[in-house]
């Protein structure tokens, strides 16, 4: 048994052994004289503060009013590059769970939270810039591919008229051969016109009610403060 090990380790030995010829080319290679010049340089944020970057600045605590700026608007953001959108997602992100857990706890010693304007500011900027970095996907894909949406599709009909836009699936099998596909209705029946015609009736009573409303309620607001217009 120790006769076959040691004539293992003779053969693989030779097998890792380097030929004179290419010794020379093994030693011509230069190694990183230090394993930082061998790495990549891996980038973290200094921690500054810890867990109570979370919550609020002390110096805030148990005031009734907090000032904060304007939030951001959809011009200052498409200035911006992908990158520096990337971070302000998550600085908005922080500060955005900041103000929830500053609201709870406000609900819980129910106490009125300081300035909960903030957290709409937040909230409206998020939205905004998730707009724009919707926008910047939209042109890239018609740039690219020409499609208007993300995943292909067309606007269809259903039963009762209305106008959809239906997603196309990927199917197995043809569709022709779909039981759950030819059960979906892309038609509107000739006895439904009067239906559809009714509801654009509808809708279109509606948006002429509410004009009528904001006009008798300004000519009310105008004749109580009649006095003050004129002054001006």
């Amino acid at each position: 048994m120790a006769a076959r090990v040691v004539s293992w380790c003779l053969q693989l030995s030779r097998s890792f052994r380097i030929c004179p010829k290419n010794l020379d080319k093994f030693q011509k290679i230069k190694l990183g004289s230090s394993l930082t010049a061998q790495h990549r340089s891996l980038h973290t944020s200094a921690s500054c503060q810890g867990l109570n970057e979370f919550f609020d600045d002390s110096k805030n605590w148990g005031e009734p009013t907090v000032k904060s700026g304007a939030p951001w608007t959809a011009k200052q953001l498409r200035l911006k590059s992908n990158e520096d959108l990337h971070k302000l997602w998550y600085i908005l992100l922080k500060e955005k769970n900041m103000l929830l857990t500053l609201e709870q706890e406000a609900k819980r010693q129910r106490l009125p939270m300081p300035s909960p304007e903030r957290l709409k500011k937040m909230e409206r900027s998020m939205a905004r810039l998730d707009s724009v970095v919707q926008e910047r996907e939209d042109a890239l894909r018609l740039l690219q591919t020409g499609q208007e949406k993300g995943r292909p599709g067309a606007w269809r009909k259903d039963i009762f008229g209305r106008n959809f836009w239906y997603k196309f699936k990927e199917w197995p099998i043809p569709w022709y051969l779909n039981k759950i596909y030819r059960r979906k209705r892309f038609y509107t029946p000739p006895f439904v016109d009067i239906f559809v015609r009714r509801r654009i009736e509808k809708h279109l009573r509606k948006i002429n009610n509410a004009r009528k409303a904001k006009m008798e309620e300004e000519k009310v607001l105008k004749e109580k403060f009649q006095h003050r217009s004129a002054s001006s």
